[in-house]
Formats: C-alpha cells, sequence, structure tokens
C-alpha cells in the first residue's frame, strides 16, 4: 500500500492534519454552500427550504448567461481564437468605455447576472476598463428599474439614478484605464477562473480554427474547458445566490436603512456604507426608499443607499471576488463604493437646488 504524506507525520500530529485537511475542503465554494445549508436545516429548516427554492430559481434564471459564456470560453480555446479576437478590440478602448456604460444603464441585469457575461468577455480579449463600466453600470439602472422608480420615488430621482448609473460606469472606465496603462492591473483573471491567461497578451501568429470540431484533439479541448468554465460559474454563483436569500432573511433592508437619517455629508457615507449589506433588488428598492424619505431619510442618503446596494452588495462581492484578482476587485470596490457617495453627494446637491 503507498505511503501518504499523513501516514508519515506522527499519531500525535495526523488528528491536527485531519483537521486541517477538513478545513481546506470546508473554504470552497462547495464546502461553505454545504456547511450554510447544513446550519439552516438544523436551526431554521423552513428558511433552509426557501433558500434552496431561491438559489436554485436565481441559478435557473442565470442559466442563459451561463450558457453563452461558457460556450464562448470553450469556442475560443478550442479554436485558438483569443488572438484573433483581441486584435478586434485593439484602438477602441475609450468608444467601448463610453458603449459599455451606455449598454450597462440598458441591460435587466443584477450584479451577480452580469459575472459570467464579464467571464466570456474578459475570455474574449475585450478591454478591463470597457468591461469594469458595464460591470458597475449594469446593476444601477435598466428600462423597468427607471419605470418603477419613477413611479415610487419620482422622475427626478429616477433619472438621478439613471445619470449615476452611466456616470459610475464612466469613471471606473476611465480610471481602470488609467490603472492598466500604469501597469497595475495586467492580467486580471484569477488563475482558476474561466478563461484565465487570456488576457495577458498572448501571441499566436498561427490562423484560428474555426470549425475546430472536425479535429478530435480540439473536441476535447472544447469539452474540458467548457465543464471547467461551467463548474467554475456555477459553484460560486451558487454561494452568491445562497448569501443573498440569507441576508433578504435575516438582514432586511428595512432594518438597515432605519439608522440612516438627517443631513449632510455623514448620513450619505453611512447610506453607502448601510447599502452594502442590505442587497437591494432594483425592482424592490423604489417603494422602500419612498418609505424611507417619508420618514426623513435624506435624497443623497438615498441615492447612496440604493447605488450602494444594488453595485456592491455582499453576494456581488462574492462573485467579483472568485473571478477576478484582488487588485481588479479593490478597484470593482472602490469605483462602487465612491461612485455612490459621489452619486449621493451630487444628488444632495441638486435636490437642495430644485
Amino acid at each position: 500500500m503507498t505511503e501518504t504524506a499523513l501516514d508519515r507525520l506522527s499519531p500525535a500530529r495526523r488528528p491536527l492534519a485531519r483537521l486541517g485537511r477538513l478545513g481546506t475542503h470546508l473554504f470552497t465554494a462547495w464546502g461553505l454552500i454545504a456547511a450554510i445549508l447544513l446550519v439552516l436545516f438544523v436551526l431554521d429548516r423552513a428558511q433552509a427550504v426557501v433558500s434552496l427554492r431561491d438559489t436554485a430559481a436565481s441559478l435557473a434564471g442565470t442559466m442563459p448567461y451561463i450558457v453563452f459564456a461558457v460556450v464562448l470560453i470553450a469556442w475560443m480555446r478550442a479554436s485558438g481564437a483569443e488572438a484573433t479576437i483581441a486584435r478586434a478590440f485593439e484602438g477602441r478602448e475609450m468608444r467601448m468605455i463610453v458603449l459599455a456604460s451606455l449598454l450597462g444603464a440598458l441591460a435587466p441585469l443584477c450584479s451577480c447576472e452580469v459575472v459570467p457575461l464579464v467571464a466570456g468577455l474578459l475570455a474574449a480579449g475585450a478591454p478591463l476598463s470597457a468591461i469594469m463600466a458595464f460591470w458597475l453600470s449594469s446593476p444601477l439602472n435598466d428600462p423597468a428599474s427607471l419605470i418603477i422608480t419613477a413611479g415610487a420615488v419620482g422622475w427626478d430621482f429616477a433619472i438621478g439614478r439613471a445619470v449615476a448609473a452611466i456616470s459610475i460606469g464612466l469613471a471606473a472606465g476611465l480610471g481602470v484605464m488609467a490603472l492598466c496603462r500604469a501597469g497595475l492591473l495586467a492580467n486580471p483573471l484569477r488563475p482558476d477562473a474561466p478563461g484565465a491567461g487570456c488576457c495577458a497578451a498572448r501571441k499566436s501568429t498561427s490562423k484560428p480554427v474555426w470549425r475546430f470540431w472536425r479535429e478530435a484533439g480540439r473536441r476535447g479541448t472544447f469539452a474540458s474547458e467548457a465543464s471547467k468554465s461551467a463548474l467554475f460559474l456555477i459553484k460560486w454563483l451558487t454561494l452568491a445566490y445562497l448569501l443573498e436569500t440569507l441576508l433578504r432573511a435575516y438582514v432586511p433592508a428595512e432594518a438597515i436603512a432605519s439608522v440612516v437619517g438627517g443631513s449632510g455629508i455623514g448620513p450619505i457615507v453611512l447610506g453607502a456604507a448601510v447599502g452594502v449589506p442590505a442587497y437591494l433588488n432594483g425592482y424592490a428598492a423604489p417603494p422602500l426608499i419612498a418609505g424611507l424619505m417619508e420618514q426623513g431619510m435624506s435624497a443623497g442618503a438615498a441615492m447612496a443607499f440604493m447605488t450602494a446596494g444594488a453595485a456592491t452588495c455582499i453576494p456581488a462581492m462574492a462573485a467579483v471576488f472568485s473571478l477576478v484578482r484582488r487588485p481588479v476587485f479593490a478597484a470593482y470596490l472602490a469605483f462602487g463604493f465612491g461612485g455612490a457617495i459621489l452619486a449621493g453627494l451630487a444628488f444632495a446637491g441638486i435636490a437642495r437646488w430644485l
């Protein structure tokens, strides 16, 4: 029988080694999912059933985006098309930032649903600056939420929300472009993320084989890349959606928002800070915001609260952290949270002027 590393340890150290292995497995995505569900079934069986149901429903709703990203990444790897596609984006970065900010403000995607699309775009060689612009503007606004916000809070707030979405996207895109040119955000994907490495400017002089399915080796590459990408995206999005159900159940937005009131800069900063764990659904948030403003919440604090809750909520941060390296994740947080504060300050000034 083959001797393992555990067998070579002294009997006194083996329990600690086993505990360390258990901890390693526990702090994987699947381990955390299993641990959370186990605790829920023990302490709150009804909520466990609700969390399972809602997580499955959210994952099913995101599945078209997952399939798109998986097929795109696997197809590029199997055909060898990464370099060719990346060259299509050269020289168009500024235009793409503007377009991504505008498209993001029109796309009906939440902060978790956009993750599979971002994975596919990064694998395709799209500039990180344009992707960041889309990433942050998309959860903040879409036509349906614009109308709902107008009906609940008024057109001035709804238009302010749309302007904030586009402005934050533009600021994030331009900021990331500057950071990339300074060499601070090279190779943004984590090593285990789908498509990792394809953004590192890999040079290839060979032509892509578009009809890759004619070659057995390329068919094998497609299958392996598709399965790896699908597993990665599904496990991390499952964890993100599971966290979302817990936040809705145990950290209601109403309870967090009730501490935000008054006027000045302080409530705006506090509104952005408490908006992060609150997780504000784009369609459910406007009635809540309207009620809070009737109870004395300032317009600036309300805008900061809604913006931060949509862009940098905990489930979204979990999904983003799984995909990109830490400097990119830090940039995402900085532009999302900072943009929420600036949006609140700007809207407070406009509301006072009006």
